[in-house]
């Protein structure tokens, strides 16, 4: 729809002053566009709008959260929940199933998993001892064992995770939640990911608005007392900063009765504003010094190993309770040791990242469902791809998995899922989804929108003259892991 010009034909001549002082801002408006659409909020998108359609139409769900634990780099199912006896009978032999090129297709085999597996609560699921203080959780958990993406290479797999295609550009899931659901918090953004110093690769646009309004585009919170870059006040005192920006604002509005922005004028308005308050709120949710010794303990913070991810669950706890939407959190970025990425040193360093992270993400299945908040919040678990089971040809010693789409698994936990049940399986290799029981990245993205109470093929927004939506044209709820 073409902006609205008034035009007054009563109105002075413009000086050329004038002129040049509309054409200097004009090339900054060109970097304010972004801004601008930070604060247009979703109701200009809801139905009955020419942007799109938001979707909370009476679909059961009572999923208010997103908590997503991101594992960058792909851990192998079959050493952590999808345990395969074969891989320990066939040992060393060549492969007995043909197997397709994968991001290297190095070696050609069986690798048996240097872990050992048991069988854990009343569901009697499968956990690696990888995870000893999560598996006493697993009668809370679904697992979906036949898990599958279009892509093999990292890059490709997390925007196919993140955002349903595997290419830059389109909006996160995170961002469709935000925008589904509209923003709840005043303070806080509806979108957060909490920075480990690991950045997927792919970059930050795995978490980007796409083409949906920028203010639903994660809000990257870095380590330390100040996350979010020139979030500082500028003043000594929160009245100098109150009177600067109510002078900013009276400009911003001067400025629009001038030149007519419109929409665009006030959603910077909103944004400074935006701004203002988290400059308050910001410091109080990152400070975790209120927080009892037994709380710090639960997350592990008390452990240099476990310290930096249960402080990130610790925060991502408090997000929640502040009404954040969606909290993504990437994996710790350990010294000498890569993320998930094991193509070579694989029972060493899925040793060593399944210990930094297993106890934080405990304590806060642990703390939601103490505070009540377990019910409001889905918590998810996984990579973008699994491994393979055969070694890739390294010493012995030195040994790893190459990357694997086909079939891999991911938990949910929380609001509206069916604790304790396993869906799917793979073959007895551990390599392909049993055929029938594929669940793909648009399943995935389908059965999180409706355990949040939103029919996914309903929640779309108006691009390039076409209706989008996070699973394309794909998509079925797995009403299997749903309560």
């Amino acid at each position: 729809m073409p902006r609205r010009v008034r035009y007054n034909a009563a109105a002075p001549p413009v000086s050329r002053r004038q002129v040049l002082a509309t054409w200097a801002a004009g090339f900054g408006g060109l970097a304010l566009a972004g801004l601008t659409a930070c604060s247009r909020t979703a109701s200009s998108s809801r139905p009955g709008s020419s942007a799109g359609t938001s979707a909370k139409q009476g679909v059961a769900g009572p999923a208010k959260h997103v908590i997503f634990l991101y594992m960058d780099g792909g851990p192998s199912q079959i050493d952590t929940f999808d345990p395969k006896p074969r891989l320990a009978r066939e040992h060393g032999q060549p492969i007995k199933l043909k197997t397709p090129a994968t991001q290297f297709h190095i070696g050609q085999r069986v690798l048996k998993s240097p872990f050992r597996f048991a069988k854990y609560g009343e569901c009697g699921a499968d956990v690696s001892e990888l995870f000893p203080h999560l598996a006493r959780h697993v009668d809370r958990l679904a697992f979906v064992r036949s898990m599958v993406s279009d892509h093999s290479e990292h890059t490709a797999a997390n925007f196919c995770l993140h955002t349903g295609v595997g290419m830059p550009g389109r909006p996160s899931m995170g961002a469709w939640v935000s925008y589904g659901l509209g923003v709840e918090s005043e303070e806080l953004p509806g979108f957060v990911v909490l920075d480990s110093g690991n950045i997927p690769l792919g970059g930050e646009d795995c978490f980007g608005a796409g083409f949906l309004p920028a203010r639903h585009q994660a809000t990257l919170f870095r380590k330390g007392s100040a996350p979010i870059a020139d979030l500082q006040r500028s003043e000594p005192t929160g009245e100098l900063q109150r009177a600067k920006l109510s002078l900013a604002q009276r400009l911003n509005r001067h400025r629009q009765e001038q030149a007519e922005f419109d929409d665009q004028i006030d959603a910077v308005i909103a944004s400074y504003e935006q701004a203002f308050r988290m400059q308050s709120a910001v410091p109080k949710l990152v400070d975790i010094s209120e927080e009892s010794q037994a709380t710090l303990r639960l997350y592990g913070i008390d452990d240099p190993l476990t310290e930096a991810f249960g402080r990130q669950c610790l925060l991502a706890r408090r997000m929640v309770e502040r009404g954040v939407r969606f909290v993504q959190l990437l994996p710790p970025k350990l010294p000498d040791h890569n993320r998930w990425d094991q193509h070579s040193f694989l029972a060493e360093h899925h040793r060593t990242n399944a210990l930094a992270v297993d106890k934080p993400i405990a304590g806060l299945l642990a703390d939601l469902a103490a505070r009540g908040l377990l019910g409001e919040t889905v918590v998810l678990w996984g990579g973008e791809f699994g491994r393979t089971p055969m070694a890739q040809e390294q010493p012995a010693d030195k040994v790893g998995r190459d990357h694997n789409p086909y079939g891999f698994t991911m938990w949910l936990a929380g609001g509206g899922v069916r604790g304790g049940v396993t869906y799917g399986g793979t073959d007895d290799y551990g390599y392909f989804a049993v055929p029938g029981s594929e669940v793909h990245v648009h399943d995935l993205h389908a059965t999180l929108l409706h355990l949040l109470g939103i029919d996914h093929t309903q929640l779309t927004y108006e691009h390039s003259g076409r209706h989008f939506r996070l699973t394309d044209v794909y998509g079925r709820v797995v009403q299997e892991i749903t309560a």
